[in-house]
């Protein structure tokens, strides 16, 4: 039976200073995770409006040969204004009441979820009620055995305690940054703990099997339900941008996890190929296979 690898959430342009180029994190992990497990398997799943940028998004998604499934709804397709400061460090302007905050649950789409051997949303989809029950019940939807990953992105002020809760709850895999940490243990009264401490409560709280946090330059760490504590450094490469470059982490990861990888070496690779995307303009480059062996 085919089992599918599923980036559920919002479908968008990067409005970047050189251009747009397509992206949206679940487009991004499913590009990446396919990278390491083929395009066959790996599908994004989100919605598109009734407009001009709906079919440059089509095309774009058949460039990357990505399969996706993204009803039309009578909403604007998504856009973010993306604005890089010093360091190619992005900031964003997210566009509201667009198309992936009114995402459907099709019949198709239930299918999917009951076949699903891994799918990774985030927070800021779930900013609207209407996609939010619905990431909630394709959640439901998938069998015991799969890896539900929630990459949270803390986007202006498109988050609340209710929703990240219930997102930790609903995940086995969670990741965070060092930013989100911060906002994170305030907002859940972790204070008093150190980044680790607080990381291993959570893992324990939230019956995770993972917790993979990431530091920017200072490295990332994946703390496991079993006690496993994985450090790896973050490489000094000549940035770009760094736009999907956390994305290209979950998505190689994830990859790597499914093929059998120990989590030592999944994340050694997503580290590797996370500061390769760094070096490239845009969040869905090639990686080149000495990457991905």
């Amino acid at each position: 039976m085919k089992r599918y690898i599923v980036g559920l959430g919002e479908a968008l342009w990067d409005v970047l200073p050189e251009g747009k180029k397509l992206g949206g994190a679940p487009a991004n992990f499913a590009y990446h995770a396919g990278q390491f497990l083929g395009s066959d398997n790996t599908i994004a799943i989100s919605a598109l409006g009734q407009d001009n940028l709906a079919e440059e998004t089509i095309e774009a998604l058949k460039e990357h040969n990505l399969n996706y499934l993204m009803p039309r709804v009578p909403y604007p397709t998504g856009t973010v204004q993306v604005t890089l400061a010093e360091g190619g460090i992005p900031t964003y302007e997210i566009k509201e009441g667009v198309a992936w905050d009114n995402i459907p649950y099709t019949d198709e789409m239930v299918e999917i979820a009951k076949n699903a051997c891994a799918v990774c949303f985030g927070s800021l989809a779930q900013r609207n009620a209407v996609s939010r029950e619905n990431i909630h019940k394709f959640l439901a939807d998938t069998p015991d055995d799969c890896i539900k990953i929630c990459d949270i992105n803390l986007r202006q002020q498109f988050y609340s305690k209710e929703v990240l809760e219930n997102s930790f709850n609903l995940c086995n895999i969670l990741k965070i940054n060092d930013e989100e940490l911060v906002v994170v243990n305030r907002m859940f009264g972790y204070e008093g703990l150190d980044m680790r401490q607080t990381c291993e409560k959570m893992v324990q709280d939230y019956h995770l099997k993972m917790l993979v946090l990431t530091c920017g330059t200072n490295g990332s760490y994946v703390f496991t339900d079993d006690g496993l504590t994985s450090f790896q450094d973050t490489p000094k490469v000549e940035v770009a941008d760094t736009v999907g470059a956390g994305d290209s982490f979950t998505g190689s990861f994830c990859g790597c996890i499914l093929k059998g990888k120990p989590v030592q070496e999944a994340h050694k690779t997503a580290v590797k190929v996370s500061a390769f995307v760094c070096t490239q303009n845009g969040a869905m480059p090639i990686v080149p296979e000495e990457l991905k062996a």
